[in-house]
């Protein structure tokens, strides 16, 4: 009798935990952030310019967005629509137990793979859907001011901590089903569209089967010496991304790999012959790559000598994000105004989705809101991505971005470097990794290298 009653108080006190972790980390969501009304701004490659409306056509505000307290207006509401279509992925909890531990959120640990995924996520959607595209019920999504939310949020924790007590869960009808979305268009094109955009989120689903999911990630993660609960740099998640791509047994992403730069060296031979790699392109032509480089922007403090490469590579149309943040936080950077940089906080816990379900609510994994930070906080350690869809535009982009590193570094060694020939041409020869090993010897003391220097994460 006492050990069940023991075990009742440590049932009771994980439901109490993870009640509470809902409640904190559902503070930061909503805070109102202002945007110049004088400078673009730039998401993705994409470039924004807020103008006052006409004083006679003034209306309240429907955007958490706010130019110096004024309406805003001109690309605004594109802006916002650009913005929300972007994949979110935050802490969630009370998903499948992660194997190996107790584990059922990623509440306190999990950010800096949900900043991978973010990335990785616009990366898919570049590939299959293009930088155009946007959801078509993106500015459904409900706006709330940080007031609203913040009551909400004690609704939520109080909701959430008397369902733990009587084990009962708060069901959610979708607000936005498949059916209803669908029965908007009339064009194909728009129908396999959506039908990618629930496919790409399915990916990256709380749930041991989904590719991309957390508990794949840390699967992943454990042949680098991570585990559940343990803290991620960017450049540990760079490789983590690496191979679940590569292990990914979808006919869809069969046409995509990853390539993950050498001490901030990108070796273009390497690359190509990922793109061309026999074994699993077969008659499909050359294989779109994502680009991943891991970077430090400076010593202990970021060096704003970099600001403007930073902002150079967030205009660029093929960059598929920054995965960064500042000290003890990790954000996914996606744009900038001025010297402020525009992210994606995954900072926020939310319920877990069953995305196997065909009708599966997309709400949640779309951010309403966009925040922005100073370039002076952000951390140095950062991974960088770009996305090339087949090898002329991999050549393309590195002379853009080879140009790009000359101007910013101010005749100081560049950030990174794209060079000509295969990294065992330089005596960067790296074991091959056999079926049993994901990760070669090489690999990993690069990634407890990496682990060691970089941040911590809470």
């Amino acid at each position: 009798m006492e050990a069940t009653g023991t075990d009742e108080v440590d049932k009771l006190k994980t439901k109490f935990i993870s009640a509470w972790n809902n409640m904190k980390y559902s503070w930061v969501l909503k805070t109102k952030t202002y945007f110049s009304r004088n400078s673009p701004v730039l998401l993705l490659g994409k470039c924004y310019h807020f103008k006052y409306e006409d004083e006679s056509k003034m209306l309240t505000a429907r955007s958490v967005c706010a130019i110096e307290d004024h309406v805003i207006a001109g690309n605004v509401e594109e802006f916002r629509k650009d913005f929300i279509s972007r994949i979110w992925l935050t802490y969630r909890e009370e998903f499948p137990q992660i194997e190996g531990s107790a584990l059922t959120t990623d509440c306190g640990w999990g950010c800096t793979l949900r900043t991978g995924q973010m990335l990785l996520a616009q990366g898919l959607v570049l590939h299959f859907l293009g930088r155009d595209w946007t959801w078509p019920d993106a500015l459904n999504i409900e706006n709330s001011d940080s007031e609203s939310w913040t009551s909400n949020t004690v609704k939520k924790f109080t909701a959430s901590f008397e369902a733990s007590l009587s084990g009962e869960r708060e069901f959610k009808t979708p607000a936005i089903s498949l059916k209803e979305t669908i029965g908007k268009y009339s064009d194909d094109r728009e129908i396999q569209n959506e039908i990618y955009h629930r496919k790409i989120i399915s990916w990256f689903g709380d749930s041991p089967l989904a590719f991309f999911g957390l508990h794949q990630l840390i699967e992943y993660g454990k042949k680098s010496g991570k585990k559940a609960g343990d803290w991620y740099g960017p450049a540990v998640v760079a490789h983590i991304l690496r191979k679940a791509i590569e292990e990914a047994r979808h006919p869809d992403l069969q046409g995509i790999t990853i390539y993950v730069a050498q001490d901030c060296t990108v070796y273009s031979s390497d690359v190509i012959d990922k793109q061309n790699d026999p074994m699993t392109c077969g008659d499909a032509g050359d294989k779109a790559v994502i680009i991943l480089v891991p970077v430090r922007l400076g010593g202990e403090r970021t060096n704003t000598d970099y600001l403007e490469f930073v902002k150079g590579v967030l205009s660029l149309e093929y960059c598929v994000g920054i995965i960064g943040g500042k000290p003890k936080q990790s954000y996914y950077f996606a744009g900038f105004q001025d010297d402020s940089l525009i992210y994606m906080d995954p900072h926020y816990c939310q319920s877990f989705v069953d995305v196997s379900i065909k009708d599966f609510p997309l709400e949640t994994f779309h951010c309403p809101s966009p925040k922005k930070m100073s370039f002076r906080k952000m951390d140095p350690s950062c991974t960088i991505g770009f996305y090339c869809r087949n090898v002329q535009d991999f050549e393309r982009a590195s002379e853009e971005i080879t140009k790009m590193l000359k101007i910013s570094s101010k005749e100081k060694y560049p950030l990174f470097t794209f060079v000509n020939g295969h990294s065992r041409d330089f005596d960067f020869t790296s074991t091959t990794a056999n079926e049993e090993d994901l990760f070669s010897e090489d690999e990993k003391k690069n990634l407890k290298k990496f682990s060691t220097e970089e941040f911590v994460l809470l």
